[in-house]
Order: C-alpha cells, then sequence, then structure tokens
C-alpha cells in the first residue's frame, strides 16, 4: 500500500496557511462585490496558484540546487528575448506570447522565484565569514543584482527593477556585509545626489509623468479619487450599495492597484487595520525564522528575501494608494486582483515551505510503501 508519509508535515508551516488564508479570501469577498465577472476569473487564478504552490512544495528542490544556476540564466535569457520579441501592452513592452496560445507571459514574473533561489544559492556555497562579505565577494552578488535590474528597467519597468534590486542588497545587509562596504555605498549615494536630474531625464515620459503628479501640489486623478473613497470610508466604512466610489466607477482600477482604497471605502479604518495586521504578522513571522535557521543559509535567506519581497509590495501599493509615492504597477500580495503576482507568490511559498519541511530528510521520502 503506497500512501503519503505524513512526516512531510513534521517542519510544515503551519502558521502560514492560517495568516495567508484569510487574506485571499478578504480579497476574493471585495473583488466579486466589484466584478463578478472578474471574480470568476480570480477563482481560476486561485486554483492555478494552489497548484503551482503544490508542485513547488513537494519538488526535491534541495537535491536539484544544482540546477538552480541553469533556471537563473534561463529566466535572464527571457528577459533578454522580451527585448527582441515581446509583445507591447499599454506602451511597455513586458511580455512574451506563448506560441499557438492567446496567452502571455511576463518574465519578470517568473524571476523573482528565480532569483530568490540564485542568491540563496550562492550564499549557502559562499557563507559570509567573520566580519562579513569583503569588496571581491560583494561585487559578485551585485553582479547577479544589477544584471536584471538593467534588464527588467529597459522593459521599461522600473518598479519592478527597482524592488529586485532593493531585495538583493537588503538580504545581504541581513546575512552579512563588512561595515566599509556600508560606508562606502552611503558616501557614492550622497556623491549622486546631485546629479538625479541627469537620472531624471533618462527616464521615459510617463515615468516623469508620475513623479511630477507625485510631487504637485495637486495629486493625479487616481490618486484623488482613492483619497475620497479613503475618506469616505470613516472608521467602520460603508455598505456596498453606499460604496459608490467604486460601484460608480471613480476610484479606477478598483480591484488590483487601488484595491487598498475599495477596502477603506467599504470596512473603514477597521478594515484597513485588520488587513495590515494580517501583512504584518505575516512579515514578522518570516523574519522570526532567521533565528531557528541561523545555520541553514539557503532557507534563511530565501526566507528573509521573501519578507523583503512582500515588504516592498505592500508599503509601495499602500503608500500610491494614499499619496505617499508615484503611481506605480505593484500589487497586494494574494489582495489585488489577477493571476501573475497571486501564482508568483503561491511559487514563492510553496518553495518556502519545502524548504522547511525537508530540510532534515536527505532521502526526501514523500511516500510510505506498506507490504
Amino acid at each position: 500500500m503506497i500512501k503519503l508519509d505524513g512526516k512531510i508535515f513534521t517542519h510544515f508551516d503551519f502558521i502560514l496557511p492560517f495568516i495567508v488564508l484569510p487574506i485571499i479570501g478578504f480579497s476574493f469577498i471585495l473583488i466579486n462585490e466589484a466584478n463578478t465577472v472578474l471574480a470568476h476569473k480570480q477563482i481560476l487564478y486561485i486554483t492555478i496558484g494552489f497548484m503551482s504552490f503544490c508542485v513547488f512544495f513537494l519538488l526535491p528542490i534541495r537535491k536539484l540546487e544544482w540546477l538552480i544556476p541553469f533556471f537563473y540564466w534561463f529566466c535572464i535569457g527571457l528577459l533578454m528575448l522580451v527585448d527582441i520579441l515581446g509583445a507591447t501592452k499599454l506602451g511597455a513592452k513586458r511580455w512574451l506570447e506563448i506560441p499557438f496560445t492567446n496567452f502571455t507571459i511576463q518574465p519578470s514574473e517568473i524571476f523573482k522565484p528565480a532569483f530568490l533561489l540564485m542568491l540563496a544559492y550562492l550564499i549557502k556555497i559562499n557563507p559570509p565569514p567573520a566580519g562579513g562579505y569583503k569588496f571581491k565577494e560583494f561585487a559578485k552578488f551585485s553582479f547577479y543584482i544589477i544584471l536584471p535590474f538593467i534588464l527588467i528597467k529597459s522593459e521599461p519597468d522600473l518598479g519592478s527593477a527597482l524592488i529586485i534590486l532593493i531585495v538583493g542588497y537588503v538580504v545581504l545587509f541581513l546575512v552579512g556585509i563588512n561595515y566599509k562596504i556600508i560606508l562606502t555605498g552611503i558616501l557614492i549615494i550622497g556623491i549622486l545626489a546631485p546629479i538625479s536630474p541627469l537620472i531624471y531625464n533618462n527616464l521615459n515620459d510617463y515615468q516623469k509623468k508620475r513623479i511630477v503628479d507625485f510631487l504637485s501640489e495637486k495629486p493625479s486623478y487616481q490618486v484623488r479619487q482613492s483619497m475620497i473613497a479613503i475618506g469616505s470610508g470613516g472608521v467602520s466604512g460603508k455598505s456596498k450599495d453606499d460604496a459608490t466610489q467604486t460601484h460608480f466607477k471613480f476610484l479606477p482600477i478598483s480591484t488590483s492597484d487601488f484595491i487598498f482604497a475599495y477596502t477603506i471605502e467599504r470596512y473603514g479604518f477597521i478594515g484597513a487595520c485588520i488587513l495590515l495586521a494580517g501583512y504584518l504578522s505575516l512579515i514578522l513571522h518570516l523574519l522570526s525564522l532567521n533565528r531557528i535557521l541561523k545555520k541553514d543559509y539557503f532557507a534563511r535567506v530565501f526566507t528573509s528575501g521573501l519578507a523583503i519581497l512582500i515588504f516592498i509590495y505592500v508599503g509601495v501599493n499602500i503608500s500610491m494608494t494614499i499619496g505617499f509615492a508615484p503611481v506605480v504597477g505593484v500589487p497586494l500580495p494574494f489582495f489585488s486582483y489577477g493571476g501573475s503576482s497571486f501564482v508568483t507568490f503561491m511559487v514563492l511559498f510553496g518553495i518556502y515551505e519545502n524548504l522547511l519541511s525537508f530540510r532534515f530528510d536527505p532521502h526526501y521520502k514523500l511516500v510510505k510503501i506498506n507490504l
């Protein structure tokens, strides 16, 4: 008789679904209220996401570590291919069409798991020495961080490129780099600050417009409508029929980029606090595992990178919603409508659970056979 070996759940992180599933359920309620057609599509994305989670949870990732560099460079190849064969939507060339189908893929989303795995792999085979990484090791890691930054920025997708850049260097900071490198980085930033107008001039027109809208006294139309929705929600929110900003289409992209504003319009300050508490619990929970995974650099780096990634996504999305950051297409993880981001994060959590569950199982037994 063959059955699933229950031992694989001995080290499974059961706190994770306890935090994430309510966020997904809360999101679906809002999307269904705003647009039932999108809600039906979201069911498909959720299904694909959970299937992806199961696949990556059951993969023998630690046995296949040697394939991670190949996966990384394959994704780099896809990013390069975007410049040649990429499909253009809304003025940006970020997608590749799958031959003989009507589907497209976004290589910058596929790259995120490859990037975190590559960082974890590199740090595992070259753990930080006493005193942290020196300039030689730091330069090597920087190559693997800056290369995708350049490729994704050229699509253009400055938001995703900056996320990759920030996640990479914050992970290195958490793992340990020499204090001289930190001081040098601060010095370089100070030197480059006066030439920021040159950087601004090299941006695309729509990127310049976002910065101008952000810095101007009068916010852009999207942000104004978002702030009206937030203000109208009050402490406890409004009923579905009274949430006029969303249902009369004043609030743009209310189910994806500006779903946080719709959340407050419906459930007020209390609803926003509950949602933020969920994300805060998730981030702190992931970071707390640094203590448990202290000697396991592979799992530790991946887990820390995942926590930082979620923190940046949540911080940027909410900041742009309330007018504290330029408007960029950064969704709320597990909350905004859409498939690419949802499936990507489910893949990331599948890898995370895999690295936790099988860290003490060198033989990787998935099933038990009883004769």
